[in-house]
């Protein structure tokens, strides 16, 4: 097989063309004969199953990433992404924005219809043993492959619109108008469909694909970790026991939706599910991310420090192709000039281009303010640093010179941070590796990476994204971006979702610190018990010795260490926290001004806007309901 799923343009309109693009409503197969003939054949039917991989969403683009639609990033687009359009309260049930349901997007930019996924897989499930030159073997790892991608499409549905009908095959070319009227499944017949479809496949695919050719396609260690994430979003508090959101939300029978009852049961299936998948994993060669790579010459005399390994550890954890840390990478290829990394890059002033280096993509100030302090311990939290004044400024020492340029002023915020930091987040004064080179920012108007004038290429919080840029990407040329495999899927996330699952289900415990060292002994902190328990340190001296406290450590720690990878606007959903995060303006430095007195002042960039419970699942376009009255619209839409 010469063409591989990460090198394969994923539209394949041949394909597409015989299966149609109807809604989802138009399950039934068409053109059977055309379809019978095109699985003859392993070469010819090999596009059908490049289709089914084709649905998944692209996680790095810049007009159809949910991290935009959270309160990570910010951007001062004036054509706004559809994610900044939802982060403002702006969604529609006419013609709703950011929809798996029913897609969404123009000019290549966007999301197909999820129910066009379902239905591609269904076809090649239904058809794939009419192959006369393939193997038994082969045509099962194909329909486990299928298999695995409908359930994790199932997923995404049930994720963002709550209770979805179940379609496990297509119905047949008779069927009636009514067996076409689908109605919507409960939530738990949902997530037990999904999870009793990943068991019954994950044994037909191989434990680990590894061949450079297929790599991305799915395996048993990417099926497990759909499996942990699945698991862990049924035991949460969006879909486990929520009578507070859905009391009234009800089937034409009178059933709820929703279970009303929070079970303790999920959470222990949450814990075995993840202990499972970082077994597998484990298994075929996965650890945490270390780098083993040369060092450029920019940092050749730095990396004698401790924190400058670590910051490298971190950075190319993401941005490594295919490292041990990448269960799952997703190299759906996404237009040059709307990929996240584009839209991140900083502009070199001394080069002759900067075509594919927007400086649109920043992150806010909360995010800014979310990593902990050096000592593993958030800033409102460690007594050895006093961030009460944060927004104040200081004088870079020579003891912060591998953060920032000694001498020049800066933020108190930005000193004495966890190196996550320092390798997420650009800063006025900081560091910054791009174009193969070591740059210190200078972010005030009119200077090197300031605003110039009234350009809309600039971050309008004052803060650059470092966490997606490649080091070595130099933004002359979209050629000249390094590329990487985005991570649907990390090792480190497997770790988080046990410790959260177990403290859940059975309390603190020594295994939910094990996991959670282990991810914050990568990141250069010390253990969670360690720091917490040192009356000198913490302000809440053994807060990780109870549920509550542990649960609060644990979702920054998920919410730091996944930042910017697309988890946080789900993760603070099934958590129901969204009055809390995303009611609140967008904040950042003062951008437009050019002094240290004026920049280092915190204002309002932007607004967010989220109506509980609405916003918490996104509404069916208004015409499906039309289409098929068996549907019943999202509460509140």
């Amino acid at each position: 097989m010469k063409k591989t799923i990460q090198h394969i343009v994923f539209c394949s309109f041949v394909l597409l063309g015989l299966l149609g693009c109807d809604k989802y409503l138009d399950i039934v197969p068409d053109k059977t004969q055309e379809v019978s003939l095109m699985f003859q054949r392993k070469e010819a039917a090999y596009p059908a199953l490049v289709t089914c991989y084709s649905y998944l969403p692209q996680n790095d683009g810049l007009y159809a990433t949910f991290t935009l639609a959270s309160d990570e990033l910010t951007t001062p687009l004036a054509k706004e992404p559809n994610s900044i359009k939802l982060m403002k309260g702006q969604q529609v049930a006419d013609n709703p924005i950011m929809s798996f349901w029913s897609g969404y997007g123009a000019s290549g930019r966007g999301q197909g219809s999820l129910w066009d996924g379902i239905r591609a897989c269904n076809t090649l499930i239904a058809n794939i043993d009419q192959a006369l030159d393939m193997t038994q073997v082969e045509k099962n790892t194909w329909k486990a492959e299928a298999t695995v991608l409908k359930a994790y499409y199932h997923f995404l549905l049930l994720n963002y619109y709550g209770p979805i009908p179940i379609v496990d095959v297509n119905l047949p070319i008779d069927a009636s108008d009514e067996e076409l009227r689908v109605h919507r499944n409960t939530v738990d017949e949902v997530v037990n469909y999904i999870l009793n479809t990943l068991d019954l496949s994950i044994s037909d695919l191989p434990e680990r694909v590894t061949g450079s050719n297929d790599l991305g396609r799915m395996d048993q260690v990417i099926a497990h970790a759909i499996k942990s994430k699945v698991s862990l979003y049924a035991a949460s508090p969006l879909f486990n026991g929520n009578s507070e959101f859905y009391s009234d939300f009800l089937n034409h029978e009178s059933v709820h939706f929703f279970n009303q009852n929070n079970e303790i049961s999920k959470w222990e299936t949450a814990a075995i599910a993840a202990e499972d998948a970082i077994a597998a994993a484990l298994a075929q060669g996965a650890e945490l991310y270390k780098y083993t790579g040369s060092v450029p010459s920019h940092d050749q005399s730095n990396f004698q420090y401790t924190t400058i390994r670590t910051l490298y550890d971190i950075k190319y954890s993401i941005v490594d192709k295919w490292n041990s840390e990448v269960l799952w990478g997703d190299s759906n290829p996404v237009n040059d000039w709307w990929r996240l990394q584009s839209g991140a890059l900083m502009k070199d002033p001394t080069a002759s281009s900067v075509q594919a280096a927007w400086q649109w993509v920043a992150p806010t100030m909360r995010m800014a303010e979310l990593y902990y302090t050096e000592n593993g311990l958030p800033i409102d939290e460690d007594l050895m640093h006093d961030f009460s004044d944060k927004f104040s400024t200081v004088r870079v020492s020579s003891s912060q010179k591998m953060y920032a340029l000694p001498g020049l002023t800066t933020a108190k915020l930005h000193l004495h941070r966890e190196p996550r930091f320092y390798s997420s987040i650009g800063f006025d004064s900081g560091q910054y590796r791009a174009w193969g080179e070591l740059w210190n920012l200078r972010m005030k108007k009119g200077q090197t990476h300031g605003r110039i004038a009234n350009s809309s290429d600039y971050l309008i919080t004052g803060f650059s994204l470092k966490k997606l840029v490649h080091p070595d990407s130099e933004g002359d040329a979209y050629d000249k971006l390094i590329r990487y495999p985005w991570p649907n899927a990390r090792l480190a996330e497997l770790y988080l979702n046990y410790a959260e699952a177990v403290n859940e289900a059975y309390g603190p415990s020594q295994a939910v610190y094990d996991a959670l060292n282990v991810v914050r002994s990568r990141a250069g902190i010390p253990d969670v018990e360690v720091v917490w328990s040192d009356g000198n340190l913490a302000k809440n001296v053994n807060k990780h010795t109870t549920q509550s406290g542990l649960r609060e450590i644990i979702r920054q720690e998920r919410m730091i260490e996944l930042a910017f990878e697309g988890h946080r606007y789900n993760d603070i959903r099934r958590w129901k926290l969204a009055d809390q995060y995303f009611n609140s303006n967008v904040r950042g430095w003062s951008v437009d001004e050019n002094s240290d007195a004026n920049y280092y002042r915190v204002i309002d960039v932007g607004i967010r806007s989220f109506e509980t419970p609405r916003d918490y699942l996104h509404p069916i376009q208004t015409s499906e309901l039309v289409t098929n009255p068996n549907l019943i619209q999202n509460p509140q839409w």
